[in-house]
This record gives structure tokens, sequence and C-alpha cells, in this order.
């Protein structure tokens, strides 16, 4: 797929994801991995699209907890633009999740620059509760915010994956070792950093031993992650199952 058209997609599928109609899917359709599936099928490389995108992941697992719906980050704009790029450049994964970082910070402006702007339309919306017209209302709250949302947010991103491949490759060839190097090392702290944000949002000293023994249990007893995610879930339903019959 050309370059142009996996711009566009891109671009679509980040709008889309942000509509939040009903908030039945969205929180899924924002996670990098699940972005790594839809890149993986417009580049047809699958493989390198999940292997960036589960890394990526990684580095966003404590934004899943939004206090009053603000973020820190935006890890599915950060996931649209470096997933793409990253993937058709053949860049190194530790390097892809380097270059996501900041553009995950560039999307919560342009988030607040959205909620901001949908100020007009609740302002709108008062004047048409006033009048009872419930048509008014509606698109005041569904139809002109998805359309600004549009605006805001399609050109972002297409800009970013149609004009980001080349110059990224050629920055990257300009790039000394040392500096490259040293993208990559930041690129390998990240998702250490995600599993400390997570425990942050765990928050109960009780639960860190098994975050501990699975980590360790995956590193040093060579337990593969799915099995262990198994193996975890199990143990979670005993440790409910017995804590019931205590209370009964």
């Amino acid at each position: 797929m050309s370059t142009l058209m996996i711009a566009v997609c891109m671009g679509l599928y980040y709008w889309f994801a942000r509509l939040r109609f009903g908030y039945t899917l969205s929180a899924m359709l924002l996670q990098p991995i699940v972005v790594a599936i839809f890149v993986g099928l417009l580049t047809g490389n699958m493989p390198a699209s999940m292997i960036i995108g589960a890394g990526m992941q990684l580095v966003y697992l404590g934004v899943t907890s939004t206090p009053g719906g603000n973020v820190p980050s935006d890890p599915a704009l950060a996931a649209c633009i470096a997933i793409p790029i990253a993937v058709q450049s053949g860049m190194d994964t530790n390097m892809a999740i380097a270059l996501a970082i900041p553009f995950g910070v560039i999307g919560v402006f342009v988030d607040q620059l959205r909620r901001t702007l949908n100020a007009i339309w609740v302002h709108m919306a008062d004047k048409h509760a006033e009048q009872a017209n419930m048509g008014g209302i509606m698109r005041c709250a569904f139809v002109y915010p998805s359309i600004l949302g549009f605006v805001i947010r399609f050109p972002v991103v297409f800009a970013a994956n149609f004009f980001g491949q080349p110059v990224v490759e050629k920055f990257l060839s300009l790039m000394p070792t040392w500096l490259t190097h040293s993208f990559e090392i930041i690129g390998g702290i990240l998702p250490a950093l995600g599993f400390a944000i997570t425990i942050m949002v765990i928050g109960k000293k009780s639960l860190l031993p098994y975050f501990i023994g699975g980590f360790f249990a995956v590193l040093y007893l060579k337990v593969d992650v799915m099995a262990m995610a198994i193996f975890g879930t199990c143990l979670a339903f005993l440790i409910k199952g017995f804590a019931n019959k205590e209370d009964v």
C-alpha cells in the first residue's frame, strides 16, 4: 500500500478511535497493540508491527487510569504515528519506542485544544435546550464535536505519516552511531518505566509480591509469558474463591 493511503487510513483510524461513541470499543482501539494489528494489515508486515506495538504497549501500561479524564500522554497518537513509520523504515523496536514518546505528549496538547473548542457546542446546546430542540442538542453532542475532532486530529496523523517516513529515514542516516545507540537504550528503559507506573496504579502493597513473583518467574525460570498469564489468572480466581468462602 502506498504511503499516501497508509497516511489517510491512520488518520481516519485515530479520528474514529478518539470519537468514543458509546465508549464500547474505544478503550481497546486506543491501545498500541491494537493499533499495531491495523498497521500490520495495511503494511503487510504483521510480525514487525506486532513486535513494535507490544513493546510500545509496555510503556503505556500505566496510562489506563485517567483521573478526571486527563492523561499524561496519548498512546493512540504515539502508536498511529510511530508504528507505521517504524515498520516502513525498518526501524529498531527500541528506537521506535523512543520516537513514540514525544508524539504521545503532543497528543495531550491536541486533546486540550479539542476540549477548549468543544465548549462552543455546550453553549449552543444550552440555547437549543431552551427551545426544546432535541435535534439541535443531539447535533451539538455528536455531529459538531465529531467534525471538529476530524479537523483537529486527522491532519496531525496524516502529515506525520505522509511526510514523516522520508524525513525520519534521512534523519537516521545523518545521525552518529552513538546517538542512535542512546535512543535504543532509552527505548529499552521506557518499558521498565511502564511497569513502574503500573505498580503505582495497583497501589496495594499486598499485591506487589504477585507482580514481582510473576516477573522473576518469566525472567529466571524461563516460563513462557502466555503460560504465566494463564497461571496468574487461575491463581487470581482461586484466591478470590477462597476469600469469598471465608466471608461466608
